[in-house]
């Protein structure tokens, strides 16, 4: 008579192609019944209408209905409860940063990866008021510029000269801007004009590069303006940075809540947590609220309603962020807010717990043993 050691095992062939662990090690099998030669399987699912729900059965059918001694098999699905997907998610971010590939972003550097569904709704301005926020607070920061074809970054926070490699290091040395470490495609180019044809590879071998071989120093943030949408630089972060967490940006309007809902569940895809949302450019023209539906869709906090304001829109051109300076306008009071948000929400690891500390201190000492 089969065991129930017997069957897990076999179930341990069964593998979630999108979570990338088999279905035991996943958490999602829920028991095992055994009667004579008949197996009931408790299988549990993210949620209910999960796309792979007719492979992940038919699959932990077949396997168990071909094991010796197994004569019928009934698989019961059911959608996890909010703790199951916790620790189902917890395993596969896990599994995630056991087969990340190394950069030199340090182990406790929290990493901000400022997403849109799609341009325009000011993701860049809120990445670079963001990062220059969180320096003007003392923290240590850097700033990668991920739209590798739309780089806006140097220019909106005032980023001048080339990036240049060390020659005794041969690490990429960032650029610093009132204590912000600023990479970006736009410090490589000649003129800010040049276009950048280049292909999906060429793109996640630019970010690659600037996370592989520029010298970012001990960070406490790194804010990731990322190219809108959830292509081929997306998929590549969440390979090589698997500590990174979202922050969504969009407008007000119903159009742009909709398409952001589209790189949240990217992130989800991607074992990346999002952990808020940010309204742009709101006020009178496109209106409020926005934001507010979108966090509550997603079921991630608030961080800030910024509204539409000529002081943004210039402090950008001037390459002189808001963030920076003492403007006492809408605008800048508004991000002063989110960024104490992000802070409440991302703290920095030597001020959440005493992990944070264990794991600066395995760094130094990695550091001093090199």
């Amino acid at each position: 008579m089969v065991t129930n050691e017997q069957v897990m095992k076999t179930l341990e062939g069964v593998h979630d192609p999108e979570l990338g662990g088999n279905v035991v090690e996943l958490g999602m099998i829920t028991d095992v019944r055994i009667e004579d030669s008949a197996v009931e399987i408790g299988l549990a699912l993210t949620i209910a209408e999960c796309p792979l729900r007719n492979q992940l059965e038919n699959d932990t059918r077949r396997r168990v209905e071909a094991m010796p001694g197994v004569e019928h098999v009934a698989v019961r699905t059911t959608a996890m409860t909010k703790k199951q997907r916790a620790e189902l998610m917890s395993v596969a971010r896990r599994r995630v940063r056991e087969r990340a590939e190394p950069t030199q972003v340090g182990p406790t550097t929290r990493v901000i990866a400022i997403a849109s569904g799609k341009g325009g709704v000011g993701k860049s301005s809120m990445s670079v008021n963001l990062a220059a926020g969180l320096a003007r607070e003392g923290f240590e920061v850097g700033l990668l510029d991920a739209d590798i074809w739309g780089y806006s970054i140097p220019r909106m926070i005032g980023a001048k000269g080339k990036l240049e490699a060390d020659p005794d290091s041969k690490l990429i040395e960032p650029v610093e801007v009132s204590g912000v470490k600023v990479v970006s495609t736009g410090l490589i180019i000649e003129e800010e004009g040049t276009a950048l044809m280049w292909r999906g590879l060429m793109l996640s071998k630019a970010l690659e590069q600037f996370l592989q071989q520029v010298n970012w120093g001990d960070l406490d943030y790194l804010v990731i303006d990322m190219p809108p949408g959830t292509g081929d630089v997306q998929m590549a972060l969440t390979r090589m940075l698997p500590q990174a967490q979202m922050v969504v940006v969009t407008t007000p309007q119903s159009a742009a809540q909709r398409v952001a809902t589209r790189v949240a569940d990217m992130a989800r895809r991607s074992h990346m947590p999002v952990v808020g949302v940010i309204e742009n450019m709101s006020g009178e023209v496109f209106g409020r609220g926005g934001g507010d539906e979108l966090a509550e869709e997603l079921g991630v906090a608030m961080l800030g309603s910024v509204p539409l304001d000529q002081a943004v829109v210039a402090g950008g051109d001037a390459g002189e962020p808001v963030a920076f300076s003492d403007d006492a306008g809408p605008a800048a009071r508004a991000l002063r807010e989110v960024v104490d948000h992000v802070i409440a929400v991302v703290p920095p690891a030597e001020l959440e717990t005493c992990t944070g500390r264990i794991a600066k201190l395995i760094a130094n000492l990695e550091d001093g043993a090199a």
